[in-house]
């Protein structure tokens, strides 16, 4: 038996943040972990997942169609979407956002993640969450960008520094 799916969603789902939770797959095989993403969408929500759009080159084994209980989910795969970021469209209600962690992440940082995302995320881009709490990975394509602005500048950081020892 497949292992649940460590999910995260905003309790409110309110989608005032720039995510709506987070995902830490153990794969980066989609034929492999989206069936289970899905199922556990379905269930939290009480709603069946449609359809299902991910970034192409932050995936291996994308298939076109996932089969779930009594029906199909298409899934689309794009170059110009965010590689941290995977939208469900859910029946009878707005698609959700979720921060996809990457599998090969350490514990503690990839937990702070699900949490930070679930929290709210509201002028937070998913690059940042990420790049906070230690998880980014090179994605192919990606060049680097999490901690800079489109305009140049840096990104304030989400938590405090520490006070410095004066």
């Amino acid at each position: 038996m497949p292992s649940a799916p460590r999910l995260s969603l905003n309790p409110l789902l309110d989608r005032t943040g720039t995510v709506d939770g987070a995902w830490w797959p153990r794969t980066r095989d989609a034929a492999a972990e989206l069936p289970a993403l899905i199922s556990a969408i379905d269930q939290r929500l009480g709603r069946a997942v449609l359809r299902v759009g991910l970034h192409l080159d932050a995936w291996d084994h994308i298939p076109r169609r996932i089969p779930a209980l009594g029906r199909q989910i298409r899934v689309g795969w794009f170059r110009s979407a965010d590689p941290h970021l995977i939208t469900l469209t859910i029946a009878g209600t707005t698609p959700i956002t979720l921060l996809v962690i990457p599998s090969g992440a350490a514990n503690g940082p990839a937990m702070a993640a699900l949490r930070l995302a679930a929290a709210g995320t509201l002028g937070v881009r998913p690059a940042d969450i990420l790049h906070r709490v230690g998880t980014e990975e090179d994605i192919p394509g990606e060049e680097g960008s999490a901690s800079w602005e489109n305009e140049g500048g840096r990104v304030p950081s989400l938590v405090p520094a520490p006070p410095s020892c004066a």
